[in-house]
């Protein structure tokens, strides 16, 4: 017998993968592939395979940058390999924009 514990993370998995995909879905996987932190400190948007990732810090947006791999690879896993396949990290701060593209 499995624990609980290891059970309900594997049926949300399920369950986020048969749903269809919609700016809730696209929110809610990304929170769970960053964590409630980083989550409040961005906006996402999902356009053409492609998540736009919009935050007013460049701390956020270098962690993020750092992090794309793993973080690329945990939206895969709740939202299917083809839903995303890049991010675009943008930085806006003191009136000034810093995009970083990665894939």
């Amino acid at each position: 017998m499995r624990p609980l514990s290891e059970a309900v993370p594997a049926a949300l998995l399920q369950l986020l993968r048969t749903m269809p995909l919609s700016d809730g879905k696209v929110t809610f996987a990304w929170k769970a592939a960053v964590g409630p932190a980083l989550e409040r400190a961005t906006d996402v948007k999902l356009v053409d395979r492609t998540l736009f990732v919009e935050t007013t810090s460049l701390q956020w947006r270098r962690e993020i940058a750092r992090s794309n791999a793993v973080i690329l690879q945990r939206l895969q896993e709740f939202l299917g390999t083809e839903a995303v396949t890049s991010i675009v990290v943008r930085a806006i701060a003191s009136g000034t924009t810093h995009v970083e593209r990665r894939t």
